[in-house]
């Protein structure tokens, strides 16, 4: 093992939550030996200790989903102006690369829930005490309408392995040109 590679797996939260498991994820838990293991637990090894999402505490990830490339490019855009306004810069350009997947197991839908709000103080804290619930009964996940494009349909895996058959799908790019406001397209 070459010194960066060491550097590198005392410092990457996913490699140590493989390893020996982080925050509330233990080893165990994720996934190994399938196309894509690496983003499958990448997102739930890299919580927002300071920024719980959704359905998500600040010591456990999940994946976050949509069922059509437009929701999943507003939620993601939606968090990248966030990131770009945290480091008050507007200018950036990135790529992001979609995953197609199918979902196992019992998942609770949710027509409307005060997770749903669009205010993060409230919709947070709703959300994550259902989320809670949910992993306490074994559920894989949470199908919920989606915040941020009206119609859109959000799916948040709760287990690493409730995300099975991956496939990369295409490349799409995120930009925002000194304002608050993102554009996107297809590679």
């Amino acid at each position: 093992m070459t010194r960066l590679a060491e550097i590198e797996g005392a410092i990457s939260g996913r490699l140590v939550a493989e390893e020996r498991g982080l925050g509330g994820l233990t080893a165990d838990e994720l996934v190994h030996g399938v196309p894509h293991a690496k983003f499958i637990n990448a997102s739930f090894a890299y919580a927002k200790p300071r920024e719980p999402n959704r359905f998500n505490p600040a010591n456990r990830g999940a994946r976050y989903a949509a069922l059509d490339v437009e929701t999943c490019i507003a939620e993601v855009g939606h968090h990248f102006t966030r990131t770009l306004a945290d480091a008050g810069d507007f200018n950036a350009f990135v790529e992001y690369c979609e995953t197609i997947a199918s979902m196992s197991g019992i998942v609770i839908d949710l027509p409307d829930h005060p997770s749903a709000d669009p205010d993060a103080a409230k919709g947070y804290p709703a959300g994550n005490a259902l989320a809670a619930q949910a992993r306490g009964q074994g559920r894989n996940g949470i199908i919920y309408p989606s915040v941020r494009r009206e119609r859109g349909t959000c799916i948040a895996a709760l287990w690493p392995n409730a995300k099975q058959s991956v496939v990369q799908g295409a490349t799409h790019w995120l930009t925002c040109g000194g304002e608050p406001k993102f554009a996107w397209g297809a590679l």
